[in-house]
């Protein structure tokens, strides 16, 4: 059963920093899968705020390039987002979400599994 849950959520005044976590267990039996993380805010359709595709290649909304950045480690099992300069706009609840398949796309359509989310808050 293919699994993803994140942490590191919270409330924190604009200009700070968070890191989020996205712990991944997938039992595909293959490597050849997207990750990307997404969020919500009341009211507002899901965005994608970033993905990587299988072989590393990475991808930002617009509205996230230069302050966010995603990571994955070298056992495949926490996959993260690191945000910088904060703003109120980025308040949203955040989930990571997995595609069979090399491209990350930032359309939460083309995910097949997805977490729960974790609540970001920025506020002063």
């Amino acid at each position: 059963q293919a699994q993803l849950a994140e942490s590191g959520g919270g409330s924190v005044q604009p200009g700070r920093s968070l890191r989020l976590s996205c712990a991944v267990s997938l039992d595909w039996g293959s490597s050849d899968y997207a990750l990307a993380w997404f969020r919500q805010s009341p009211g507002k359709e899901v965005e994608g705020v970033a993905g990587r595709s299988s072989n590393g290649f990475i991808r930002y909304g617009d509205s996230v390039k230069g302050r966010f950045t995603v990571s994955l480690d070298n056992s495949k099992t926490t996959f993260s987002l690191e945000m910088t300069n904060l703003r109120p706009e980025d308040s949203g609840i955040y989930f990571c979400a997995a595609r069979a398949g090399s491209v990350a796309y930032l359309l939460i359509d083309k995910y097949t599994r997805r977490g729960q989310g974790t609540q970001v808050t920025v506020s002063s």
